[in-house]
C-alpha cells in the first residue's frame, strides 16, 4: 500500500532538464516559482512558505540539496533525498521536484529561469546575506525577481530534529527498495541463491568469552569488588565468526587463521568443523590463541581480561598464508583484520598480491584503537568499517557522514563501501561521482531489541559479500548484510546467523511497510 500511494507522486519529481522541457523557455503564459532547501523534516513553517509561493505564480517547483551537500551535523540529513522529494511530492501545491546536485541554487537558477524566487523572511531580517544576493544577481540578469514571504515564526527542522527524530525507518527503506526496483520478494530470492558460493576467509581469531558473576561485596580498605563466580561460556569470534557466517549462509568456506598450540585451539578447531567450516590453521607455539574474556555482575560488564600477542607473524607464517591464498579456487577473498598480528604494514601487501586474478576482494578492519588502518587494503571490491575507524583512518572528527563516506571511499580506492554507524544502521557509497543521485544507499537498523552488539559488524560482512557475489547488487548486500546484523544484535554472543533468520527480518520488514 505505502508503495502505490510513493508511486503516486513520483511523477512529480523531475531532473532540470525534464523540467526545462516541461516549463518551457521564458517568456512564459505560465508563470513559475521555485522554493528552494533542505526539507529535512516539513513543518507548519515550509508549508506556509510553499503556500504563500503558490499564491504568486501558477506552477510552484520546489528545489532540494541533495545529501551530499548537506553539513548541519554529523547524521544529517535525517530523512534521505529521495524521499524528501516524495513528502513535498506528496503536497497538492507544489507542482514539481528537482533534487539540485550543486551545493547551491545558483546553476538551477541560471537553467530553469523561474520568474520568481521565493525565500523566507528571515533572509531579510538582519540585511541580505551573500549568498542570497548572488542569487537575486542572477534573477536580475534575466528579468526575474524574488519575493520573501511573510511569516513571523520560524521553525527549525534541526530543533525538531534534535527533539524527537521522526520514526520513518519503513519509508526509508521502501524510498530505496523503489528506487533500486527490489522487492521483499526480490530479497527472499537473494538468500536463495548464496548457496556454493567458494568464500576464502583469512584473518585473526578470536575466542570471545562470558565469565558470569554475582556481586558479594568489596572490601573497606581499597576499591576492590568481590563478586561469586557463575560460570564461563566461550564463543568463536574474530574471522572464525565470519566463516562460520559465510557457511550458515551456504557458502563452501575455507578458513586460514593463526593459533596458538594451546586448549582454545581445540575449542576453535572442533567449532569450526561441528559449523562445516574448512579450517587450515598454522599453529604458532609462540602465542596465544587470543581470547577476549569479560567479567559480567547483573548485566554489567565490570572487567575485559584479554590474552593475546600483538606481534607479527613470522616470514614464516606469511609464506605459508600467502601460499594457501594464492591455491585456494575461490569466488571472493575475505581478509577480516582485527590487528591481532596477521595484517599489518609488512604483511598486507604481500598478503594482497597472492590473492587469485579474478576473486571478489572484500576487507573488513576493525582496528581503530590498535592503530590499524582500513585505506591499508586499497582497490578492494567491498570495504565495511564503523564509523569510528573512518574517521580513524582519516584523521577526521568533524566531517558530516556523507563526505567523511565520500572521502574515505576515495582513500581506499574501493568499488563499495558500507560504513557502519551502529544504531543508526549504515550508509553505503558507490561509484566515483559522489554526486550522483544515486551515490548513498542509507539504511535504518533493523534490530527490535539489542541484547549484544559484538559480532554485528561480522554478520553484515558476510552476507553483503555473497549478496553481492550472487545479485551484484548494492542495495541487496546493503539491506541483508544490515538484517544480518540485526539478528546478531539480538543474540548473546557470536551465533552463526541463518538464512531462516534473515528471512524472518525480511517478513518484519515487509509487515511494518504494509502497516500491519
Amino acid at each position: 500500500m505505502l508503495s502505490s500511494l510513493m508511486q503516486k507522486y513520483r511523477h512529480k519529481i523531475k531532473t532540470v532538464d525534464e523540467l526545462i522541457q516541461i516549463i518551457g523557455l521564458r517568456p512564459r503564459k505560465k508563470k513559475v516559482i521555485l522554493c528552494h532547501g533542505v526539507f529535512d523534516v516539513v513543518h507548519p513553517g515550509h508549508l506556509r512558505h510553499l503556500i504563500y509561493a503558490k499564491s504568486k505564480a501558477k506552477i510552484l517547483v520546489t528545489s532540494l540539496t541533495a545529501d551530499v551537500h548537506i553539513s548541519k551535523g554529523h547524521h544529517r540529513p535525517h530523512v534521505p533525498q529521495n524521499l524528501r522529494a516524495l513528502n513535498l511530492a506528496a503536497f497538492e501545491i507544489v507542482d514539481y521536484v528537482v533534487i539540485d546536485t550543486e551545493a547551491t541554487p545558483l546553476k538551477n537558477l541560471a537553467s530553469l529561469q523561474p520568474d520568481f524566487f521565493a525565500k523566507g523572511y528571515e533572509y531579510t531580517s538582519n540585511g541580505v546575506p551573500a549568498k542570497t544576493q548572488d542569487e537575486a544577481d542572477i534573477l536580475r540578469s534575466y528579468g526575474g525577481e524574488i519575493i520573501f514571504t511573510p511569516g513571523d515564526i520560524v521553525y527549525s527542522s534541526s530543533k525538531l530534529i534534535e527533539l524527537a527524530p521522526p520514526a520513518i525507518k519503513p519509508e526509508k527503506l521502501l524510498t530505496v527498495m523503489d528506487s533500486e526496483e527490489i522487492t521483499f520478494d526480490t530479497l527472499r530470492d537473494a538468500l536463495e541463491k548464496l548457496r556454493g558460493k567458494r568464500v576464502h576467509v583469512v584473518g585473526d581469531t578470536i575466542v570471545d568469552s562470558y565469565t558470569q558473576t554475582t556481586m558479594i561485596g568489596g572490601q573497606t580498605k581499597t576499591p576492590t569488588m568481590s563478586v561469586l563466580y557463575e560460570g564461563r561460556k566461550d564463543y568463536i569470534g574474530g574471522a572464525a565468526i565470519v566463516a562460520e557466517h559465510l557457511r550458515a549462509a551456504g557458502a563452501e568456506v575455507v578458513f586460514s587463521t593463526v593459533l596458538g598450540d594451546d586448549a582454545l585451539r581445540d575449542f576453535v578447531l572442533n567449532g569450526l568443523a561441528k559449523s562445516g567450516v574448512d579450517c587450515r590453521p598454522v599453529i604458532d607455539a609462540t602465542r596465544p590463541t587470543t581470547n577476549k574474556n569479560a567479567f559480567i555482575a547483573g548485566g554489567y560488564r565490570l572487567l575485559k581480561l584479554d590474552t593475546l600477542d600483538n606481534r607479527s607473524i613470522s616470514d614464516e607464517i606469511v609464506a605459508k598464508l600467502c601460499g594457501a591464498i594464492a591455491e585456494m579456487p575461490a569466488d571472493a577473498v575475505v581478509f577480516s583484520d582485527f590487528r591481532h598480528g596477521v595484517f599489518n604494514r609488512r604483511t598486507i601487501p604481500k598478503l594482497i598480491s597472492a590473492i587469485p586474478q579474478g576473486a571478489y576482494k572484500v576487507a573488513d578492519s576493525q582496528v581503530a584503537s590498535r592503530w590499524g588502518n582500513i585505506t591499508d587494503f586499497k582497490k578492494f571490491d567491498l570495504i565495511t568499517p564503523n564509523e569510528r575507524e573512518a574517521r580513524f583512518a582519516l584523521g577526521d572528527q568533524d566531517t558530516g557522514i556523507r563526505p567523511l563516506a565520500s572521502a574515505l571511499y576515495d582513500a581506499a580506492q574501493c568499488k563499495t563501501l558500507i560504513l557502519k554507524l551502529g544504531e543508526r544502521g549504515v550508509l553505503t557509497c558507490r561509484g566515483g561521482d559522489h554526486r550522483s543521485l544515486d551515490s548513498f544507499i542509507v539504511i535504518d537498523s533493523f534490530v527490535e531489541q539489542a541484547v549484544d552488539a559484538v559480532g554485528a559488524g561480522d554478520a553484515l560482512l558476510a552476507y553483503a559479500t555473497l549478496s553481492k557475489l550472487a545479485t551484484g547488487s548494492d542495495a541487496v548486500a546493503t539491506i541483508l548484510g544490515s538484517m544480518a546484523a540485526a539478528c546478531e544484535c539480538e543474540h548473546d554472543g557470536n551465533i552463526p546467523i541463518t538464512p531462516d533468520d534473515v528471512r524472518r527480518k525480511i517478513d518484519v520488514a515487509e509487515r511494518q511497510v504494509n502497516y500491519n
